[in-house]
């Protein structure tokens, strides 16, 4: 029982969090199954915790501790710490916007953004979820996640699947995801950032699971086929740097 309560509140957590202008009540009580008193609870415990606040006109939000918990992992998460300085010695050498990102749930979460001086701007910012099928730092996560777990999402969204490019069958799909994990990263052009190519390789843990991916977005389409591969060269290197110290710091 305790777990299902546990579930419950998490499920809160989430509706207010996807929320872009807060949710009232009974706007959360139409979403969640649960009696109102209980709901209330859930809303207390959140609250009391600083993980949500309640505003007049507004309703729930999110609470201070989210940014506080923000400042925190941002000085000590170690996937964080070892690629800081990875990524602004990568955006020395490329003109470009360098984004470290992680796979949340069917999600890539950009985590930290390094930029060159005179690199175009991201509208990938810190904090900002994408979806898995779209962009270079999406796809060669995708490309690196266990069969079973690829078969599911085109199950519930081949579509998707399809107007992204990527097959419009399973086993098209398969094939395009070798093709990324033989080559060892991936580029695409305009499917996050209009007018821009991105390039990315994957990260991983020291179980070599897939955690993430380092990317750069850089300004314009049509790029030489030489200069993207001697970009990704470059990405490809920083992010086998990154797995290492991460498998490092994990070891210890």
């Amino acid at each position: 029982m305790a777990s299902v309560s546990f579930g419950k509140v998490l499920q809160v957590l989430d509706l207010v969090q996807e929320s872009d202008t807060g949710l009232t009540f009974d706007e959360i009580n139409a979403k969640i199954d649960a009696p109102r008193s209980t709901l209330y609870r859930y809303l207390k415990a959140l609250t009391d915790a600083g993980l949500l606040v309640s505003l007049p006109n507004t309703g729930y939000t999110l609470g201070p501790v989210v940014a506080e918990l923000d400042y925190k992992m941002r000085q000590h998460d170690p996937l964080i710490a070892v690629s800081r300085p990875v990524m602004a010695e990568l955006v020395q050498s490329v003109t470009a916007v360098a984004l470290l990102c992680r796979v949340y749930r069917a999600k890539v979460l950009c985590v930290h953004q390094e930029a060159h001086p005179d690199a175009m701007s991201s509208n990938y910012e810190r904090g900002r979820a994408r979806p898995l099928l779209r962009g270079a730092a999406s796809r060669v996560i995708l490309a690196h996640m266990p069969s079973r777990t690829i078969v599911k999402l085109f199950e519930a969204d081949s579509d998707g699947f399809r107007t992204a490019n990527l097959g419009n069958t399973i086993q098209d799909v398969k094939a395009t995801l070798r093709r990324i994990r033989q080559a060892g990263w991936e580029s695409v052009e305009g499917q996050v950032t209009p007018g821009a190519t991105g390039i990315a390789a994957p990260i991983f843990d020291s179980s070599r699971h897939i955690i993430g991916s380092l990317s750069l977005t850089m300004k314009g389409t049509g790029l030489d086929p030489k200069e993207i591969n001697r970009i990704a060269g470059k990405v490809s290197l920083c992010a086998g740097i990154i797995t290492n110290a991460v498998g490092r710091k994990s070891a210890v």
